[in-house]
């Protein structure tokens, strides 16, 4: 099977997309399939990571002209993004347009399911498709046994609705509780002055650095299927995520929320923390399942299609 990805995985701290695109190579080439990034004449189907284009020149429009010249090639679309993600408009819209023509969806959630369902999808293909984390990067850590309680949170994008109004509060807090710590990973505003930062880091070093913390705080807004709480959760540090967090809520569990930082407030001088209950597993068994899945419905096709 020749597969068509639309983007290339990027080398660096980068969200769950880019592990997923890692994912996808790593799995094709482990089952002998070939993985393309141009319109070529023998592609049996084409993932799109996103319907907009990109270097690649490759969006919805070309996949769609291409399924016209070729009936059989399976059009696969991975959902992870939303109007209220980073308060964008028009973006619900242009993925709404784009599940008209798709033969298959994969949703990073249940909560971008439903969000987009609720909008009206077209393609009635669909799967819940959660990313997985490396294991072997990500597992419990000894702590850094200060005396503290040591808070951490880690993302990739310093967009606001990645809950900087509660971490500059919570940077505020720890100067006046001496008994905590704060440290935020990855790219952040300049704002903080309390809390340590630490450079983005992505891998075993990720890993290394964040399993040593007590108590993992998430204040993302709408977050489609975030790769942070997972790893996270993988780690096995008792991890809060704020009420709205869309996908942060169904991985943390709805009994590990907090909707102001009077609520994190609460929950963190209580200073007895248990560990969630979702445990998260390796890309490896995720794409696993995927590819099982791909297999079959692009085999579906050619027997609809037998002329291509």
């Amino acid at each position: 099977m020749k597969i068509l990805l639309n983007r290339k995985p990027v080398e660096g701290p980068w969200g769950g997309g880019n592990h997923f695109l890692i994912g996808m190579i790593e799995e094709a080439q482990r089952r002998n399939h070939e993985i393309t990034f141009s319109l070529e004449p023998d592609i049996d189907a084409i993932y799109l990571h996103d319907p907009r284009p990109d270097e690649l020149g490759i969006s919805i429009n070309e996949a769609y002209r291409y399924k016209q010249y070729k009936p059989s090639t399976f059009i696969m679309h991975r959902v992870n993004e939303c109007d209220a993600r980073k308060g964008t408009q028009g973006v619900d819209e242009m993925l709404r347009q784009t599940s008209s023509v798709t033969d298959f969806t994969l949703f990073v959630s249940n909560w971008m399911k439903n969000y987009h369902v609720e909008k009206g999808w077209k393609c009635q293909n669909t799967m819940v498709f959660i990313n997985g984390v490396k294991k072997d990067h990500f597992y419990p850590r000894e702590k850094i046994n200060n005396g503290k309680v040591n808070i951490v949170t880690h993302h990739w994008s310093s967009n606001e609705l990645k809950g900087f109004d509660i971490y500059n509060l919570l940077d505020e807090w720890i100067d006046n509780n001496p008994d905590f710590t704060f440290t935020y990973i990855g790219r952040e505003q300049g704002k903080f002055k309390n809390t340590k930062v630490v450079s983005p880091l992505f891998g075993k070093a990720l890993g290394d650095e964040l399993g040593k913390y007590d108590v993992y705080v998430s204040a993302s807004r709408f977050d489609p299927g975030p790769n942070h709480v997972l790893e996270s959760l993988a780690c096995e540090i008792p991890t809060y995520a704020h009420s709205e967090g869309g996908g942060s809520v169904e991985f943390s569990g709805e009994d590990f929320t907090f909707s102001s930082m009077e609520d994190l407030e609460k929950i963190l001088l209580t200073k007895n923390y248990s560990l969630n209950s979702m445990s998260p597993v390796d890309w490896s068994v995720q794409m696993n399942s995927l590819f099982n899945q791909l297999e079959l419905k692009v085999g579906h096709e050619k027997i609809k299609n037998p002329l291509f």
